[in-house]
């Protein structure tokens, strides 16, 4: 749906319900878009995402810590690494 300023001004209820009602309403003045109305959702969107896997308890874990034994020795973890 779409209303100048003036209908807008004249029929705010009329348009609001509209809008309340599902409708997308665009508002123009002399010709130009000044304001769009939707219907707000009651649906709950968190703001940022609390957990990007989903729900999958048997996801993968990572750690921050390292997991290579430095204290093995030079020769162990660079063996097929030419040195």
């Amino acid at each position: 749906m779409e209303a100048t300023a003036r209908e807008f001004n004249q029929n705010a209820s009329r348009i609001l319900a509209a809008a309340e009602r599902g409708e997308r309403v665009t508002v123009t003045k002399n010709g130009r878009v000044v304001a769009t109305l939707s219907p707000v959702t009651t649906e709950t969107v968190a703001a940022y995402p609390t957990d990007p896997m989903g729900d999958d308890e048997e996801g993968p874990v990572f750690y921050s810590g390292s997991t290579v034994d430095w204290s093995a020795g030079r020769g162990s973890y660079l063996e097929g690494f030419g040195a």
